[in-house]
């Protein structure tokens, strides 16, 4: 998001009188620009030129030295001799006494001096205070105190005017030092869309305000002199042999040298001032000019050393293995698709001078010591550029303006601009031969636009005269169209500026926006009648609302994972759940995984909330669970200028993982808070299943519980979760039950977590699509107890199957409500007990009805299951 200073802005386009930060912000914002943040001016108040009058060391018991200073800020603001605030050192005059630790300043020197009641950045106010045994009436300032950074010069201290940040600028006492040292720019901080690249610059915000409002704009591109170049420059040679998309990575490449530049030369005080309001820091002349250009003119700059720069300089696509070590000193493993700038012919021993359009190399970086310079401005292909800034988690400047499309015209107006600026505060030489190798792109292919097009897309009427207006105002060529278009269409031709415009819609949009959004009638469209809710979305919404009435919290969680996970969980070697799909581009790298079950995401969450104080956890979550259809399977990735092929289609989804929606809860420590009865009981094994049972019931689905062996739970305090299938089958949906204790120490939970987890899509299909209304009972119940010995091995769900089997219409409510084992059972045995509610549509159960119903319970459970009525 670039910052424009107003000043700078001033430069290029004609501001109206008076103008603020917030009213070019509002007129930016009528043409698409938005505004992102206003920066005022950064000092307010008495700011100004002072005379140091008397100097006194006084040395401290601490150790440091003091300066005791009398200082003439002008007759305004001096204090009255007759009646002086402080003793003064020396004669009596009218001065200000102000207390200052730095020793870079002499008397006589003019320097810049707060007086209270000024507002340095930061919000930092000034007042008279008492220190080192005086009234220090005002503060002496440092560049980095008024928000001027370093000095140019190196030196540390305060601001003297003739020297460092004011070198060249002079005053008298009392002169405002605000306006002297320009602390007065505003500054407006836009957000600029992808398709609008040009807005990068200075140059291209310019434009865009004038056609806001209507200012006079000067291309400062118009005001750089390019000489008649020789040929004979640095000798370059283009050889992309793997272009991407069939497009050459550099179209391009202007070279330029500049030689015996004054390596001590200071970048001007403005030029750095205007690089700090943009948002850049100033480092040495070189770089600075380099970056005060691309910011000016949109066209990114590199400079390397010429003397170290071993002809010919070479681009060229990377080969396997190779490394770089960029500016930021970090070295980089490169990818066949990266574009690379290289010398030495670019054979095996070349060097590598820097990622093209992204960042350069530290074997050819300017430096103190640099006197020759070649100035690279090249047309580098977006695509390419985007990549590998993406790939490298390297955005930069120069990488921001080409992955959205530079000016194919301006490298060598750049690459001159920056050299007559390097010699004018450098010194040197430029020299008379130039490289421009490549070329300039022909023109586009005038876009055909009916002039009734406008009209036909935005829904107003346009008038001839705005609809040629409007585009010739953003550079286009309009020529009426006479190959058959008919009267009344026009041949447009976008300019070089602008790549984004490739078809007549985009044309229509800049004439609505330069005629006015505000222009087009807001309407809202009349909603058609709706179907309310699909079965799918009113069943999620119950689930989670079962979940929260019990008491439990909804969390999100990414879900992206990292290989511990696995075996953080227990999971076997064979394990499907083992089979995650592999991130390209993982937002970190440590991450790199799709989870495959929700628990992988959701217990790093419970451990989370727990580090950060909770005593107890009962979260829950909603998301969706990925498994890779393969091993080594990669997504291809068509290109986007056409719609892809039905076989590329059919290739994309082929390789697309297996989602599904899941629902996972984790339960553990204490079940709610303390009381006056005593403690509460802590969430168990128990709680995890009637969790997933309240699930189930508010999807209209019922759940069968089997006790297996299931990672990551206990092994013998966990079941999975079955519901029967449309055609009668019963199917494995998920699992529920106690954490293993190596999980619960891995995760720091409280003792016996539990959890569950199922397929929520699952249960969904399960469940009945339309829930039939059961009429209210009129006549009573009649409640019967029943415990059966069975095998240890049987579930209860069989038996309490056999049981309604058995009494069939009459059971209205079966329910376990006792599970019992032991020497009087026998070993192997179980005995469960279930209370049985029956009742009638017809009449009043007789005590023989009821018996009957009593005799086939049994005669089913022992033919189903084996089971015995314990006496």
């Amino acid at each position: 998001m670039p910052r424009i200073p107003l000043t700078w802005l001033a430069e290029h386009t004609e501001l109206t009188a008076g103008a603020s930060a917030q009213q070019v912000a509002t007129d930016l914002s009528r043409v698409g620009l938005e505004e992102e943040a206003i920066f005022g001016a950064q000092v307010s108040g008495p700011l100004v030129v002072g005379r140091v009058l008397e100097l006194v060391k006084e040395p401290q018991k601490n150790g440091k030295t003091i300066n005791w200073v009398r200082v003439d800020v002008g007759p305004e603001h001096n204090e009255d001799a007759d009646n002086p605030k402080d003793p003064q050192p020396g004669e009596e005059r009218p001065s200000r006494g102000i207390i200052c630790g730095a020793h870079n300043f002499v008397e006589g020197d003019l320097v810049v001096v707060s007086l209270p009641g000024t507002v340095l950045p930061g919000d930092f106010a000034i007042a008279a205070r008492r220190t080192y045994g005086h009234t220090s009436d005002g503060m002496i300032c440092s560049g980095d105190e008024l928000g001027l950074g370093e000095d140019p010069s190196g030196e540390d201290g305060i601001i003297v005017l003739g020297r460092g940040h004011a070198e060249g600028l002079t005053g008298e006492p009392g002169d405002d030092a605000i306006a002297l040292l320009g602390l007065a720019d505003e500054v407006v901080e836009v957000n600029v869309t992808p398709d609008r690249g040009y807005c990068f610059s200075m140059r291209g915000v310019a434009r865009e305000y004038s056609h806001a409002t209507g200012a006079s704009f000067t291309d400062p591109v118009t005001s750089v002199d390019v000489p008649q170049a020789e040929a004979g420059g640095v000798a370059v040679q283009l050889r992309d042999q793997a272009p991407l998309r069939e497009v050459a990575g550099c179209s391009r490449f202007v070279a330029l040298e500049v030689r015996d530049v004054d390596p001590a030369a200071q970048t001007p005080r403005w030029m750095a001032r205007r690089l700090t309001l943009a948002g850049m820091r100033p480092i040495s002349l070189i770089v600075d000019v380099t970056n005060y250009v691309m910011l000016d003119l949109g066209q990114p700059l590199h400079a390397y050393d010429a003397d170290k720069v071993v002809a010919p300089i070479v681009v060229r696509r990377a080969r396997q293995g190779e490394k770089l070590t960029t500016l930021d000193d970090v070295t980089r493993t490169l990818d066949p698709e990266d574009l690379l700038i290289t010398d030495s012919d670019g054979g095996e021993g070349a060097r590598i001078l820097g990622i093209a359009g992204v960042m350069g190399g530290e074997s050819t970086e300017v430096s103190a010591a640099t006197t020759n310079i070649v100035l690279e401005a090249a047309t580098f292909h977006s695509i390419s550029v985007a990549r590998s800034a993406r790939r490298h988690r390297l955005p930069s400047e120069a990488s921001k303006r080409f992955e959205r499309g530079v000016d194919p015209q301006l490298p060598l107006a750049a690459a001159y601009r920056a050299a007559q600026l390097i010699v004018e505060f450098g010194g040197g030489e430029i020299a008379t031969s130039i490289t421009d190798e490549g070329g300039v792109p022909g023109p586009a292919a005038p876009i055909s636009l009916p002039l009734g097009d406008a009209e036909r897309v935005v829904g107003i009427a346009y008038t001839p005269e705005q609809v040629r207006g409007s585009l010739e105002n953003i550079g286009c060529v309009v020529e009426d169209e006479t190959g058959g278009g008919g009267e009344g269409t026009l041949a447009v031709t976008p300019p070089t500026w602008r790549p984004d415009l490739t078809i007549r819609e985009d044309l229509i949009e800049e004439i609505a926006r330069l005629v006015g959004y505000e222009t087009i009638p807001s309407i809202l469209p009349t909603a058609p009648g709706g179907r309310g809710l699909t079965r799918a979305q009113r069943a999620r919404r119950d689930a989670n609302r079962a979940l929260a009435e019990a008491g439990l919290i909804e969390v999100t969680s990414y879900p992206f994972v990292g290989e511990g996970i696995f075996d953080a969980l227990r999971y076997e070697t064979g394990d499907a759940r083992r089979e995650a799909v592999r991130l390209l581009n993982p937002l970190a790298d440590d991450e790199p995984l799709m989870r495959t079950s929700l628990l992988q995401t959701l217990l790093p969450v419970a451990r989370r909330n727990l580090g950060r104080g909770e005593e107890s956890v009962e979260i829950f979550q909603l998301g969706t669970a990925s498994r890779s259809r393969g091993e080594g399977l990669r997504s291809p990735v068509p290109a986007a200028a056409q719609r892809p092929t039905d076989a590329e289609l059919e290739e994309v989804l082929a390789a697309l993982p297996v989602q599904t929606r899941t629902l996972a809860a984790v339960v553990g420590g204490a079940s709610g808070p303390d009381s006056w009865q005593g403690e509460v009981a802590p969430w168990g094994w128990a709680d995890a299943f009637e969790l997933a049972r309240r699930t189930a019931a508010a999807v209209g689905a019922a759940l069968e519980v089997r006790q297996v062996e299931h990672a990551p739970f206990h092994p013998g305090r966990a079941g999975e979760l079955r519901v029967l299938t449309t055609d009668g089958e019963s199917t494995v949906i998920g699992h529920a039950g106690e954490l293993h204790p190596a999980v619960v120490k891995e995760f720091g939970l409280p003792a016996r977590t539990s959890a569950f987890e199922l397929d929520l899509e699952a249960l969904i299909a399960a469940a009945p699509a339309v829930v039939t209304a059961t009429p209210v009972p009129t006549y009573p119940v009649a409640k019967e107890d029943f415990a059966f010995v069975v095998d240890q091995d049987v579930p209860a769900a069989a038996v309490e199957a056999a049981i309604i089997v058995g009494i069939g219409d009459l059971a209205e409510n079966v329910h376990l409500f006792d599970v019992f084992t032991g020497e009087q059972i026998g070993e192997g045995k179980k005995s469960l007990a279930f209370a049985v509610r029956l009742r009638s549509t017809e009449g009043t159960l007789s005590a023989e009805q009821i018996g009957e119903a009593r005799k086939r319970c049994i005669a089913a459970v022992d033919a189903a299951v084996g089971g015995v009525l314990r006496a």
